[in-house]
């Protein structure tokens, strides 16, 4: 094993597929409500949505996600884990969350822990460095314990091992800016939050679902103070590490994750949700071509009943899976996704995720590369 990862589209050798199994439901407290902000109050969720402003300090709700929507997507997941391994990659898997799994706690507040699924969310590669990144939802806390033998087995193979600071996560951690942002747009209203005696102010928070590698040059979405503080750790301790990294920030691309917006497919390439996209990129990249899919149809999508919770807006077929710069895993149901990228020349492999709306990610989400043929490459010289 070797951890050797620079990008998302040279040849693609070792990878982590996340695991759906036990994921029963969703742990509901104030953190996964304003990590969701967008989607449970801009797609679908009105009847099915609780006043945000119900959710007090430490309390959470259960939301049971039914049984057939769960066991079906174990069954994508493990034909996801199948079709990346078709092409000779090597695929690890997490360890599986246990059905009885206890809940997890920290300073003033508790949470039922989630399985490690969308592995991209909460680890950075970079190069020969695994970066554990600061998690917002108190539920995904000790995630990434659940792939601590594959970090360790790279560890003892000669990889880097950081871990950025761990949040208290109070509710006076959050920067509540962009939801009361969207809330005059009409959306959601945020009650203040509730004060902890273990208040430290706001805390950094940044996932790493939100940084798109490029060789040297990460682009990175920040939509408000906790992403700032997290980006500004990520780029003094790159500075450190021997500052062979550009650091770049995109001012509120999207509220968390870039990659339903933005994906490099090759080099000089990208996927993106709308052509506004390119005004929000740095300007290096703003030459680059975008290739923009039709907006998505509804007929690509399951009909859910009014008490399922929709975490994903209908963009979520973007989220692709490069195996090297000609070959893309799409979903099978995106018919506009796989024929822009049959057009263009690449290989698209029809792959089935029927419920990603309901669970929060796409084959990108699910899959943590960490090894690519590619090097740490200037792509702007």
């Amino acid at each position: 094993m070797q951890l050797h990862s620079h990008d998302d589209f040279t040849p693609l050798r070792e990878i982590i597929v996340g695991s759906a199994q036990n994921y029963l439901s969703h742990d509901r407290d104030v953190t996964f409500e304003l990590f969701h902000y967008d989607n449970l109050t801009g797609y679908g969720n009105e009847l099915a949505y609780p006043r945000i402003t119900a959710a007090g300090s430490g309390s959470s709700e259960s939301w049971r996600i039914k049984r057939r929507y769960t066991e079906e997507l174990h069954e994508d997941v493990e034909a996801l884990a199948e079709a990346v391994a078709s092409f000779g990659v090597t695929v690890h898997r997490p360890l599986p969350l246990p059905p009885d799994a206890a809940p997890i706690a920290g300073l003033g507040w508790q949470a039922a822990p989630t399985p490690a699924l969308n592995v991209r969310d909460n680890t950075l590669v970079l190069g020969d460095e695994l970066i554990e990144t600061p998690p917002a939802i108190r539920s995904r806390y000790l995630e990434t314990r659940l792939l601590a033998p594959i970090f360790h087995s790279y560890f003892t193979a000669g990889a880097r091992w950081t871990t950025m600071p761990r949040p208290v996560l109070t509710d006076l951690s959050f920067d509540l800016s962009y939801a009361r942002d969207s809330s005059a747009a009409g959306r959601e209203s945020i009650e203040d939050p509730q004060p902890s005696p273990y208040d430290v102010g706001l805390e950094l928070m940044m996932d790493a679902a939100q940084v798109l590698r490029l060789g040297r040059d990460l682009l990175v979405n920040v939509a408000q103070q906790n992403h700032r503080m997290a980006a500004d750790w990520l780029e003094r301790h790159l500075d450190r590490a021997g500052g062979r990294y550009r650091v770049h920030r995109i001012d509120r691309l999207t509220d968390n994750h870039i990659d339903s917006m933005l994906l490099a497919l090759r080099p000089g390439v990208f996927l993106a949700r709308t052509e506004r996209v390119r005004d929000l990129v740095p300007e290096e990249f703003r030459s680059w071509k975008f290739l923009i899919p039709p907006p998505p149809e509804t007929g690509d999508f399951p009909v859910y009943d009014s008490d399922d919770l929709v975490l994903t807006s209908p963009y979520i077929d973007l989220n692709v899976l490069s195996i090297d710069e000609e070959t893309v895993l799409v979903n099978e149901d995106c018919t506009g996704v796989r024929k822009l990228l049959d057009a263009e020349g690449f290989t698209t492999v029809p792959v089935r995720h029927r419920h990603r709306r309901l669970f929060g990610g796409g084959f990108h989400c699910f899959t943590l590369d960490t090894n690519r043929a590619g090097e740490c490459v200037d792509y702007l010289s």
